[in-house]
């Protein structure tokens, strides 16, 4: 069985992974047996590439499209290599093929991937930097740093159309959220805005 992994670090909103899936169909893999989750490749968890690392069983192959989709922890990467040969299974990232399924890899092989490991850790490592650098100089300019807080005006009036149904009882949670057509977060967010200003006045 040929699996895939797919990993953006932000959200569908500002990353497309579809391209990742694309290239990991063209590698052997099907829909059904892609993993893609948003998280970052630093994290020591996450939970469908844990779920992918349990389903694979000897003979399975792995696919991603680079070593920085696996992860940006050699460490990390370590730990993978020593799963996929105590399973005894491949793991094919872009083009390059390590064969964990015979009882030793070929040392060249298992060095360019380490390699590999590191360059990925060190590209999230300078983009952090570049990133913490350039909040610390837009601070320094009398930018404000992160969201903006929501504050009553930025509530928009479909909700508040609605939300005196909602106060009686006569809809729950999930038929504002879907009426408004807001996420879930989103209405939780302005209800807390509402309720407290109810409980001022």
């Amino acid at each position: 069985m040929i699996y895939g992994y797919a990993r953006c670090s932000t959200n569908e909103d500002k990353q497309d992974i579809n391209r990742q899936k694309r290239e990991l169909k063209k590698l052997g893999s099907k829909d059904e047996n892609i993993y893609s989750e948003y998280e970052s490749g630093a994290k020591a968890e996450r939970a469908e590439l844990d779920k992918l690392l349990k389903a694979v069983k000897q003979g399975d192959t792995i696919v991603a499209t680079e070593v920085s989709r696996l992860t940006r922890s050699t460490k990390q990467l370590c730990e993978i290599i020593d799963i996929a040969k105590a399973k005894k299974i491949k793991l094919i990232i872009g083009t390059f093929v390590v064969d964990c399924t015979q009882d030793k890899i070929d040392p060249m092989t298992d060095g360019m991937l380490k390699m590999m490991g590191v360059f990925a850790e060190m590209e999230r490592n300078m983009i952090s930097q570049r990133v913490k650098s350039g909040m610390a100089h837009a601070k320094d300019n009398g930018k404000v740093i992160g969201r903006p807080t929501t504050t009553e005006d930025d509530i928009p009036a479909i909700f508040y159309k609605h939300y005196p149904k909602y106060k009686s009882g006569d809809m729950n949670k999930a038929e504002l959220s879907r009426v408004c057509k807001l996420s879930y977060p989103t209405i939780y967010k302005y209800l807390a805005i509402v309720e407290q200003k109810e409980r001022r006045e």
